[in-house]
């Protein structure tokens, strides 16, 4: 099979790329622009373009991939790419996890590096049912930005989930001083895990763990949802921590549309992950047989809704709204990051 004439390599840029065998990202030079590799010049050793990223051993061309994990991340069902490209379902469930750990580096080292500027941020859970029982997707975001910070899986919905996902919101926070509006649910653990998780160790010099203190302007609101079966009776809208007073400046400054509290911006998200994620499609044959599987799933889908999806509402990608990068990525880019790329990062 050809390749495709539209779809063409990105070009050998030496500044894009850090040494997998000793992490040097500052002395790398290009050895070969048509053999496509890179030397460091601190060990001197050459490497591949593709060492130590998704494409690294394939035996299917580049573009192949890039197109199968596009139509993935879009909610392609995976029968119908084996049907199209007569690839083994196995191999295109393996290059989706390999994608996955990719999305999960990318959302460790770019977005939860301490860059953004949280302002509002949203949480929710989603309830999946699998052949083992029922799992709990935790996912969290920022409002105005709309990048998706973290999410969390797991098999039961209980407090040591929620704090795990707040402590990657709490890293992904530009500083510990800016005031800060979280909007949950009702679930009665996040206020205590939400607390848990933004603060900071005031140290004393006294013998024993130094205290923990909560971050000084911080805001918990939880929206209470009351039903009748299927039909929604009753919002309540709660203070758990704060005061009112900044909520709702944080809310006019977070929404572009400034309304009431609520977890809608989340709820999106959540209806964009059922939607794309081939294990949450309703009426799927591809079924989510383990957490592990929908972790995967998650991170790729959420790597490539912040770097690589143009969001209506803000005419840009949710990681350019959010000064992470200064750039749209294509899926390409995305798939052969293998460090921390300097390029990628813009001073706020």
């Amino acid at each position: 099979m050809a390749e495709l004439k539209f779809m063409k390599e990105m070009p050998l840029d030496s500044k894009l790329f850090r040494c997998p065998h000793c992490g040097e990202g500052e002395r790398i030079g290009v050895h070969s622009r048509s053999e496509r590799l890179l030397k460091c010049h601190g060990c001197g050793k050459c490497f591949g373009e593709t060492k130590g990223t998704v494409f690294e051993n394939l035996q299917y061309p580049k573009w192949v991939v890039i197109l199968v994990l596009s139509l993935i991340g879009h909610g392609c069902p995976i029968c119908a790419i084996v049907a199209c490209f007569f690839i083994d379902s196995r191999t295109v469930e393996a290059w989706h996890e390999k994608a996955g750990a990719q999305g999960k580096q990318v959302q460790e080292q770019i977005v939860c590096n301490g860059q953004v500027e949280l302002g509002q941020v949203q949480a929710d859970e989603l309830r999946v049912k699998t052949q083992k029982g029922t799992v709990w997707i935790a996912t969290s975001m920022s409002v105005f930005s709309r990048v998706f910070i973290w999410g969390e899986v797991s098999t039961s919905r209980d407090k040591s989930m929620i704090r795990r996902l707040f402590e990657r919101v709490a890293q992904a926070a530009s500083s510990s001083t800016a005031p800060v509006l979280v909007a949950v649910d009702g679930f009665a653990a996040y206020p205590k895990a939400i607390r848990a998780a933004f603060h900071t160790k005031l140290y004393t010099g006294l013998p024993g763990r130094p205290p923990h203190i909560v971050w000084p302007d911080l805001h918990i609101v939880q929206v209470v949802k009351s039903c009748q079966g299927r039909k929604l009776t009753e919002v309540a809208r709660r203070l758990a921590y704060g005061a009112w007073q900044p909520v709702y400046a944080l809310i006019g400054m977070s929404q572009l549309l400034p309304g009431s509290i609520n977890t809608s911006y989340i709820e999106r998200l959540n209806a964009t992950f059922r939607a794309r994620m081939p294990s949450l499609v309703r009426r799927t044959r591809n079924l989510a047989r383990t957490t592990h599987r929908l972790e995967y799933e998650m991170f790729w889908l959420g790597a490539l809704y912040n770097f690589s999806t143009i969001h209506q509402s803000l005419a840009s990608t949710p990681a350019m709204a959010a000064g992470l990068t200064d750039h749209f990525w294509s899926v390409e880019e995305l798939l052969s990051l293998n460090g921390p790329r300097k390029s990628l990062q813009v001073p706020l």
